[in-house]
């Protein structure tokens, strides 16, 4: 009989339960033991809903973050942390986002002063989720505290729940992290076995019969000493008496396919929607006491699988394997929404294409049941399914001609600028007359309550158009007068029309589709609703014209026209898979570039066309990065570059190590780029060491991600450690990221600080 088992479930809860609860915390508005208590209700219901399999995973739910929550468990904390007692979960929470709930930092502001330095956030390989980042130095020590996989275990069990735990693997824990002293991460692994050595047998005592331990760095092209550590780490723990399945995802093994199938463990889980070539390599090279897990059912991407297909190759393999073989999700459902059945407002011959985490999990007990007892027996199943299938392969709805001729029409001309930067910069300079260390803000502010309730109005039918434009322009009006009153240079419209950077766009773009309670986890509290690009692309009438006008005129100030880049709306959706990623990309560059040469027919002088999602497009192998880059960075150049000379083109990049790409992004030739780089402390800056970055830069000052108002000495130094590698005269000042997320009370002190520290680099040019 095959085994079907999960990964990692949605944790936020298919109405956001864990968004609310924890904010609810965090502003001390519910106790510690109510965010406890909604985190136990949430498993307990996702376990219900896995018991059809044979193994749930237990351990893969989490407060904030799944490799902090590792943090934790291997005693790893942050030395700035190491000084506070109470209860652990206050401490979780300065790490993650520099302060615990508010009455926890009225008990200890003797120590803390209001907050700590947040722990450095960057994305989970190639996603679109963000994790904390493991510090480490020489001196690192790790002591287990297997407390929260303990509570989560005892739960399953009283529930009558068969569940696997899942933990990080030491190497890819080691792997995630950073040396904040620069000395070597391997040479910790000697210290950190132990702790995993005593975690396993933790798990032994308890009599857990398998662990699933994680090491999707395998599918990334390692070096020999990480290699080597991978044969270290797993001879050392081959005592244990508790079975292993080693799990790898988001990519094929390729060249460690022979290091996965030789390591002493009981089992291998691979990615099958990624690395479908290899899994009869690995069934082969597999010793013939090892299970072999396949990833047969999407877990990054929201369309339903074609279970007839996957079971022509699955069929042969089970015969082979026999109960050797285990089926599952090729990664988390993490990544996916919770539950298709809560959306019932989509189109729905589209929302015949999709299964979300729920569904899937359906998907795989029909595979499941075909495996073990017949095609016939899951028949009823089966039939729809195919029919889904080929409806959408053959909808008009999905190919457009018109689109796919503009596609053809595409010439290196439409992607180059008139000038070169250093002419473009005098015209620029010359019209918008901006002093040195320009101040600026991402684009967004406060998503109010306000706001949040007129477009609730709206969407319900109880506000009309007129009602619903005047209430946005009240919105705009006020973010233009704070600025103007914080003596901000470079003013934004703040975005009060918008629910989210992609999905805005996306809603006015043909060729997308909404589920309007598809929630998908970024990090933390913060929730998207990736949209659906399920089509050809293409803009049937201005999107933001109206909205950044209407903001220009109340203000004498330059004011940024604000668009999502076309890379980034196709990272941060969920993208049709029966074309190639690039095409759907050009699609959107033409749509989006239409849109840029629109506001600069309204007078707008200064755009900025957000690329937050560059990096994380990156193939997770080096080798492969170039042919990535070079269509991503085309798409750019194809929205942004038709402007004329005197049009100053801005783009950000937020959370992303992009060092090794510098080179890539300078050949975007925006006029100014802005960057995180608050939490990492100017680190992301070390790339201007050795590259000559041709154009003006905005390092953020400002972390938008934590609560924390930073000071006006602390931006000061921060700019100071940029201008020791960029010319001040092309320096911006700016935060790390756009601002909805947080409430007006910290933008305004902070803004305020950010502008003082402006005035005082001038006084010392």
């Amino acid at each position: 009989m095959v085994t079907t088992h999960n990964l990692g479930f949605p944790r936020i809860g298919a109405r956001r339960e864990l968004k609310f609860a924890l904010e609810r915390y965090w502003k001390g508005q519910s106790s510690r033991d109510e965010l406890k208590a909604a985190g136990a209700e949430l498993r307990e219901r996702h376990w219900k809903d896995q018991a059809r399999l044979d193994f749930a995973p237990a351990g893969d739910f989490s407060l904030y973050d799944q490799v902090l929550d590792m943090s934790f468990t291997l005693g790893n904390l942050p030395r700035r942390v190491h000084g506070f007692h109470g209860d652990p979960l206050d401490n979780y929470f300065r790490v993650a986002r520099g302060r615990s709930a508010n009455e926890a930092e009225a008990e200890a502001h003797d120590a803390c002063c209001g907050g700590v330095a947040a722990g450095e956030m960057t994305k989970w390989f190639d996603t679109n989720y963000h994790y904390i980042v493991p510090e480490f130095d020489a001196a690192t020590q790790f002591s287990l505290d297997a407390s929260r996989l303990v509570e989560q275990l005892a739960q399953a069990r009283a529930l009558g729940v068969n569940v696997k735990p899942v933990i990080i693997g030491p190497v890819t824990y080691l792997w995630l992290g950073k040396a904040k002293d620069g000395s070597d991460k391997l040479a910790l692994l000697p210290r950190l076995l132990p702790a995993y050595a005593a975690l396993l047998d933790y798990f032994t005592a308890q009599g857990v019969e398998w662990v699933q331990i994680d090491e999707p760095v395998l599918v990334t092209e390692l070096g020999a000493a990480w290699r080597e550590a991978l044969i270290t780490a797993y001879g050392a723990l081959e005592t244990r008496r508790v079975k292993l399945l080693l799990a790898t995802y988001f990519g094929p093994l390729r060249e460690n396919l022979e290091l996965a199938c030789t390591l002493p463990v009981d089992g291998l889980h691979i990615d099958a929607i990624n690395a479908r070539d290899e899994v009869d390599e690995v069934a082969a090279r597999l010793p013939a006491s090892s299970a072999l897990s396949v990833g047969v059912i999407n877990g990054r991407n929201i369309w339903k699988t074609d279970l007839n297909a996957a079971l022509q190759w699955l069929e042969p393999l089970h015969r082979s394997l026999g109960d050797r073989l285990w089926i599952a999700p090729s990664c988390s459902l993490l990544h996916v929404p919770v539950d298709l059945n809560s959306v019932t407002r989509l189109d729905p011959e589209i929302r015949s294409w999709l299964a979300f985490a729920l569904q899937k999990l359906d998907e795989l007990t029909v595979l499941a049941g075909a495996l073990n007892h017949g095609c016939a027996s899951v028949a009823e199943a089966l039939e729809p399914n195919a029919a889904a299938i080929e409806s959408r392969r053959v909808s008009p709805r999905v190919h457009n001609p018109a689109v796919k001729a503009a596609i053809a029409s595409v010439d290196a001309v439409l992607g180059k600028r008139a000038s070169p930067y250093p002419q473009r910069a005098g015209k620029q300079a010359a019209i918008l007359r901006l002093p040195a260390y320009p101040t600026t803000t991402i684009g967004s502010f406060p998503q109010t309550v306000e706001i949040r309730h007129a477009r609730s109005l709206f969407r319900s039918g109880e506000l009309d158009q007129a009602g619903y434009n005047a209430a946005m322009e009240r919105e705009i009006t006020r973010a233009v007068k704070e600025q103007e009153a914080l003596g901000l240079d470079v003013l934004v419209h703040g975005e009060a029309e918008r629910n989210d950077m992609v999905e805005y766009f996306g809603e006015r773009l043909d060729g997308y589709a909404f589920s309007q309670s598809g929630w998908v986890q970024s990090y933390g509290s913060r929730c998207v609703k990736p949209p659906i690009l399920f089509g050809d692309i293409s803009r049937p009438k201005p999107m933001t014209v109206e909205w950044i006008s209407y903001a220009q005129s109340q203000t004498n100030k330059p004011m940024k026209g604000m668009l999502t880049g076309p890379v980034t709306i196709l990272n941060w959706s969920f993208v049709r898979d029966d074309q190639p990623r690039s095409v759907s990309c050009c699609q959107l560059a033409l749509a989006i570039r239409e849109e840029v040469l629109d506001l600069e027919k309204a007078g707008v002088r200064v755009i900025q066309i957000d690329e937050a999602a560059l990096r994380e497009g990156l193939p997770l192998r080096r080798s492969e990065w170039h042919d990535y880059l070079r269509w991503a960075v085309e798409a750019f150049c194809i929205t942004a570059n038709g402007v004329q000379d005197e049009t100053q083109i801005h783009t950000h990049m937020c959370y992303s190590e992009f060092n090794d790409i510098i080179a890539s992004i300078a050949d975007m030739d925006a006029d100014v780029i802005t960057i995180e780089t608050s939490r990492s402390d100017m680190e992301l800056l070390d790339a201007f060491d050795d590259f000559n970055y041709p154009n003006q830069i905005g390092p953020g000052v400002y972390d938008i991600h934590s609560p924390n108002v930073p000071s006006q000495e602390h931006i000061v130094d921060l700019m100071k450690k940029a201008a020791e590698r960029i010319p001040s005269e092309r320096l911006w000042v700016n935060p790390d990221c756009g601002l909805k997320t947080r409430n007006w009370e910290e933008v305004i002190p902070a803004l305020r600080n950010m502008v003082a520290a402006a005035q005082t680099l001038r006084r010392a040019v």
